[in-house]
């Protein structure tokens, strides 16, 4: 009931339409009833009393009744899908708002199918809650309210008859309620397990067709669709048990009616109009009583539906501003990690790190993977907080300052380019989407982009698919890093940026980078070491720790971790670094 409540509350901005609304059900309900009433003088005045003048009113009656009503029932259609569509949306935007807000962990924890599962599956059982239940409720309820008068009114010891049976109704629909919400549960996570399953494995065609497992992903996706088939099959047998037994149920209070009743008229003691009247209003009940029991059910999925997407909406987010949160100067120093440790789900990934990186000074992080480097460096924008210790930028914690301004001083290139489906135009300009076209192309041109870019289709306005999958690997990177010079951050992230690509796209991106690092302070992920002999610095990572720092030429000179990593990766490469290579970087 508190699930229920807050999703009535979330249309309390939209109350002149719900009163306006809720005006018209009621409208439409009473009118429902009267026409029981008519029942009787049309019987008793017009076909045994032969009443000429109840002839001419009672048909006119009728036309109004069902004109008034269908005009209400419009009314209250209109303004309830309103307010519904209304929350939904608005829930829908909370929802994604707040997905938005989430720290990185939260994306590992939660797959991507499930999370548009709930913005989408579970939302829409929310709106069926709010509206069409709710609409159903009210106007069903009092519906069944005025015909429960038109009986007692009309016959009230007949009505005390017909009266038994409904309470014989309460502890069924109780238990098909809850038996409802547990399966409507149960089919919106198989079906965020099915959206996770197929955003995966559309997402991942590629390596499905290279290794031939197509038979694999068809039988894992069967397995879930049978399950959702499953649980589908429960809920709407459910539903289907609902409708027989309200109606024997039912059946059984008509039986003791016609039988008493006639009795009643055979004796004399009640006319026929009477009687059918009473029946008529006894008939009508029916409906109403139907529909708020399938509303049950319609709730219950709603709440299964709400619980879900308010676990999201009133997550907390991992990372977020604090209260006196500041904005980050112009950076001018440098950063200094003090004693950090950081840890993923309590297991140690990072260790007591310190490092001191000067303004405008390249530093690159090596070490075998799982040795914590992009650990490290997403602790710079907060992707992630330290466990312990501190990380300051020109002596300010980040935790102390905006998270807008602190990741507005950062510019990242990742290895996995991620680019959006849409033009080139506004994936280079995705930072600052109010740059003009000439820093556009200027950044397009610095990233030895604008050669290739003129050759596609449309130009800057050529779409470039999902994820940039009309573009090769070099030009997916290339424009990844105009699109981080157009954003023009003091601090630079390059995360294994070139290692996914052949000899010539490297060179290429190289370029690109070289002019992207000019004046920048840098960190590097590097995965090809050959590419960071230049770098001011060079930080050996092993096991979440430091144990090396210095520039290339010191380092290979200790012969220690760096110099053992540079061995193997010459040797991968097919050469000897002691006879070759090796000798000439030592020299």
């Amino acid at each position: 009931m508190e699930i229920f409540k807050r999703l009535l509350r979330l249309a309390r901005p939209y109350y002149w339409r719900f009163t306006f609304a809720m005006i018209c059900m009621l409208i439409a309900g009473g009118l429902q009833s009267s026409l029981a009433v008519l029942v009787k003088p049309v019987l008793d005045d017009i076909f045994l009393g032969k009443n000429a003048t109840a002839l001419q009113w009672i048909p006119l009656a009728v036309i109004g009744i069902f004109l008034l009503k269908g005009a209400c029932n419009y009314g209250q259609t209109i303004l309830m899908s309103f307010i519904g569509l209304r929350i939904v949306t608005n829930l829908r935007n909370q929802l994604y708002d707040q997905i938005q807000k989430q720290s990185l962990a939260f994306f590992t924890q939660h797959p991507t199918g499930i999370l548009m599962s709930r913005i989408t599956n579970d939302v829409v059982s929310i709106q069926a809650a709010s509206s069409e239940a709710v609409t159903s409720l009210i106007k069903d309820t009092f519906t069944l309210v005025s015909l429960i008068g038109v009986i007692f009114y009309t016959d009230w010891k007949l009505a005390i008859v017909a009266m038994i049976v409904f309470p014989l109704t309460i502890y069924p629909i109780s238990r098909l309620g809850k038996k409802m919400r547990k399966v409507a549960t149960s089919t919106q996570v198989t079906m965020g397990t099915l959206s996770s399953l197929l955003q995966e494995t559309i997402s991942g065609t590629r390596i499905v067709k290279a290794f031939g497992m197509e038979k694999y992903e068809n039988e894992r996706f069967a397995a879930e669709n049978e399950r959702l088939f499953k649980f589908n099959m429960k809920a709407v047998s459910v539903n289907a048990i609902s409708h027989p037994l309200m109606e024997f149920l039912g059946g059984l209070g008509i039986a003791a009616v016609i039988f008493y009743g006639g009795y009643n008229v055979v004796q004399g003691n009640s006319t026929p109009g009477t009687f059918f009247s009473f029946l008529a209003a006894l008939l009508m009940l029916y409906e109403p009583v139907k529909r708020l029991t399938n509303v049950n059910n319609t709730i219950n999925q709603g709440i299964a539906g709400a619980e879900r997407v308010f676990a999201i909406i009133d997550r907390v987010p991992d990372i977020a501003d604090k209260p006196a949160a500041v904005e980050l100067p112009v950076i001018t120093q440098g950063i200094d990690i003090e004693n950090v440790t950081f840890c993923y789900e309590k297991t140690p990934v990072l260790r007591n790190i310190n490092l001191s990186i000067r303004a405008g000074e390249v530093v690159a992080f090596v070490g075998m993977s799982g040795g914590g480097k992009t650990s490290l460096v997403n602790l710079i924008p907060r992707f992630y907080d330290v466990t312990s210790g501190r990380i300051l930028i020109d002596g300010h914690d980040i935790r102390e300052v905006s998270l807008q301004s602190l990741r507005s001083r950062i510019a990242i290139v990742t290895q996995q380019t991620i680019l959006f489906n849409d033009s080139v135009r506004n994936n280079i300009a995705y930072g600052d989407i109010e740059r003009t076209e000439e820093d556009i192309i200027n950044a397009a041109r610095a990233a030895n982009a604008h050669n290739f870019i003129m050759k596609l289709p449309h130009g800057y306005d050529t779409n470039i698919g999902e994820l940039g999958t009309k573009l090769s690997g070099g030009e997916k990177q290339r424009i990844s890093i105009a699109r981080a010079l157009l954003k023009d951050a003091p601090i630079l992230i390059l995360d294994e940026a070139t290692s996914s690509l052949d000899t010539e796209a490297e060179i290429e991106v190289q370029e690109a980078l070289d002019n992207l690092m000019k004046g920048r302070t840098t960190l590097v992920i590097a995965h090809r070491l050959s590419t960071i002999r230049n770098a001011d610095r060079i930080i050996a990572l092993v096991n979440g720790e430091i144990i090396e720092e210095g520039n290339h030429e010191t380092l290979l000179a200790k012969k220690g971790e760096y110099y053992r990593l540079y061995n193997l990766q010459f040797k991968d490469e097919g050469s000897n670094p002691t006879n070759g290579e090796l000798a000439k970087d030592m020299e």
